[in-house]
Parts: C-alpha cells; structure tokens; sequence
C-alpha cells in the first residue's frame, strides 16, 4: 500500500528535499506549512499525489482540525517528520518577547502538538515512525542562538523521552541533530559566501532516510551530521 507521508515545514529547503524524495518512492506526501504559495511551488514538484495544509502547527487547534482532515481523507499517518521550525538569532538580552514566544510555540509546542495528533493511533497499529529534525543547537550552547537552543533542547528531551514510551510499541522515535544548511534559514545570518560551505539539504535528507529504513536486528535512534570543518 503507498505510504502516507506528513511533512511539516514543507515549503522549502529540507522540508522541500524529503516531500521529493518521497514522492519519487510513491508516496502520498501531506505538505504541511503556513504559506500555502510555497506548498504549492513544492507541490508542482511531485511526482506523486499529495496535498496540501495549510496550518500554524504551534495552534493545538489548527493541528488537531488538519490532522483529523488528513486520517479522514487520506487514512493511517505512516511517517511524521517534525521539520517546521524558526531561529531570531541574537545575545541574549536583545531577544524581544515575540520571537521569545515564536521560537517555543513553533519549534517546541508544534513539534509536540503534532506528535499527539499520531501517538495513539500509531500505538494502536504497533507501526509508524515519527522523525524530529532537531538541529546540532539541540544538543550544544552557541552564542546568538540562546533561545533557538532552548527551544531545540526542549525537543531533544522530548524526543527522548517519547523514545522510552513507544518502547515495544512498534513506534520509531527518532532525532536529527544536524548543521546548517543552504536554505533561505540563514538568509538573514550568513553572507552569500559562508552559504556555500553549508551542507546541502538534499544530502541531508538522505542520510535521514537510509536512517529510518527498517533495518533486521537494529535501530538509529538519532545521528548528528555536521558540516566539514
């Protein structure tokens, strides 16, 4: 049967390399994101049936209400990839209380939100795989990204802790601590030159696939990948 597919996040960069990829397996690919513009430049991209979701994923309500669209419409949820996420990247103390708030409720409470939208039924077929693209600010401290770190070790522990309660449950937890990548992300952070020595998201997107592949008598449970230095 094709697999349903969930992407948040999915109007560009690494969002936009997994909704290919997976597509071009035959996958039904769910495009979940706030700017429906994008989701539909992805989504002409497809070679697979999809659609589109248009959602803020750190309102429990609008998650809830698409989710439940999404089993109704398109069936049982196979794989889940929490990709949606925002960085201000500032010291400390220049953080204004908006982008406080925006960071937690979108990379932390959305990645939340929707993985409560699949537990239970994932739980009750023994079977799914719900993947949490963390970032390397989930498991170090940088300097101008206080509060991104937060919110990204927020998910860590979260992600962790799930791994332990779907444990005999058939349920795949797992955690992508990954570098920065060449997406319109760092637009604001890096000049044109210091892009080119970020990884590329296809390449990303990747190793993350191989890693959620079931594999006879063992499992990836998370994986950092860097830039070269």
């Amino acid at each position: 049967m094709k697999k349903t597919i969930v992407i948040t996040g999915a109007g560009s960069g690494l969002g936009k390399s997994f909704a290919q990829k997976y597509a071009a397996l035959g996958c039904h690919i769910c495009l979940i994101g706030r700017n429906v513009k994008k989701l539909e430049a992805v989504a002409k991209t497809l070679r697979s049936t999809y659609s589109l979701h248009a959602v803020d994923v750190s309102v429990k309500e609008e998650v809830s209400a698409v989710f439940q669209e999404i089993k109704q419409n398109v069936g049982n949820i196979d794989v889940l990839i929490n990709n949606a996420g925002v960085g201000v990247f500032d010291l400390a103390e220049k953080i204004d209380e908006i982008s406080v708030h925006q960071m937690i409720d979108v990379n932390l409470k959305g990645t939340i939100f929707t993985t409560q939208e699949v537990l239970p039924d994932m739980k009750h077929r023994s079977s799914g795989i719900i993947a949490n693209i963390v970032s390397t600010a989930g498991i170090e401290g940088k300097v101008n990204e206080s509060v991104y770190c937060a919110s990204k070790f927020g998910v860590r522990g979260f992600t962790e802790s799930l791994h332990e309660e779907v444990d005999g449950t058939g349920v795949k937890v797992y955690a992508a601590y990954m570098g920065g990548m060449k997406t319109n992300f760092w637009d604001d952070v890096f000049e044109e030159e210091e892009m080119t020595h970020l990884m590329d998201p296809d390449d990303v997107a990747d190793i993350i696939m191989d890693n959620l592949k079931p594999r006879q008598g063992l499992e990836v449970s998370e994986i950092v990948i860097r830039n070269k230095r």
